[in-house]
């Protein structure tokens, strides 16, 4: 089954209003309008950033998509720091990122967690990008896949397979983000078939064949060929990489070879 790729540029806590408004222009700029049917782009600023971002795309009619990078899953409430589904959605969001690593690392997020985002998102009509992945630790004990599977497992609990087939999946070995690491392809395309084939137990075959599974670990322009020539592999979860527009291009002309 054909699967259209995806390029997500994951900015982290970069960029102000200016930069991102900036770095958004430059990568509208250097669009090209018949990819729309050959990638799909996405791009998650930081909360603030936002609606500037959605503007700029919106004004030069650039079919590339604006992602959060979290989300809360109370609609309303006395949750302090917290950002809700309707806010991100009402600020042009079709994606949002949730259980990417630095959120459970640091800020201590949990599979039950990510579990309810994904619920919260799906039941406010947006599309979660799920992160799962692996330490150093898990990798050495041999214990990857069983791992990575069974985050999968937790997040899309009580998710059914029309919904499931809405969302992205990310692989991210926490060993290989912005240190200079990356998997091997070999080691990416393991981790990747393992979380398709847990998609197909959940899911059903056809299911899991539609979703896109993304690499996120250092991806960029020197590897990103080998990568996504793996059969599994859909596209890159991209961080700094995708903070310059030029290698950012250079990732989403990749990715439609």
């Amino acid at each position: 089954m054909a699967r259209k790729p995806m390029m997500a540029g994951n900015w982290k806590m970069n960029n102000a209003i200016g930069e991102a408004v900036v770095l958004t222009q430059e990568i509208s700029n250097n669009w090209w309008k018949d990819w729309e049917d050959k990638v799909e782009v996405v791009i998650c600023p930081p909360f603030v950033d936002l609606k500037p971002v959605k503007t700029v795309l919106e004004f030069d009619k650039t079919k590339i998509f604006v992602g959060a990078q979290n989300v809360y899953w109370e609609e309303a409430g006395a949750f302090t720091g917290e950002v809700s589904v309707p806010m991100i959605r009402e600020c042009g969001c079709d994606y949002c990122i949730v259980g990417h690593s630095e959120r459970r690392g640091l800020f201590g997020e949990t599979n039950e967690d990510v579990n309810k985002k994904v619920r919260a998102l799906l039941g406010g009509r947006l599309k979660p990008i799920v992160c799962v992945g692996e330490s150093l630790a898990v990798r050495d004990e041999g214990t990857t896949n069983e791992y990575v599977c069974a985050q999968v497992k937790a997040a899309f609990a009580g998710v059914d397979a029309e919904d499931a087939a809405k969302c992205v999946v990310a692989y991210e070995p926490i060993w290989a983000i912005g240190t200079g690491r990356t998997a091997t392809p070999e080691q990416a395309e393991e981790a990747c078939a393992a979380i398709r084939a847990q998609l197909a137990v959940l899911f059903g075959e056809e299911t899991a064949q539609a979703m896109r599974i993304l690499y996120g670990g250092s991806m960029n322009p020197g590897n990103v060929d080998a990568l996504v020539a793996e059969p599994d592999i859909d596209g890159g979860l991209i961080g700094g990489a995708s903070l310059k527009c030029d290698s950012f291009i250079q990732l989403v002309k990749a990715v439609m070879q």
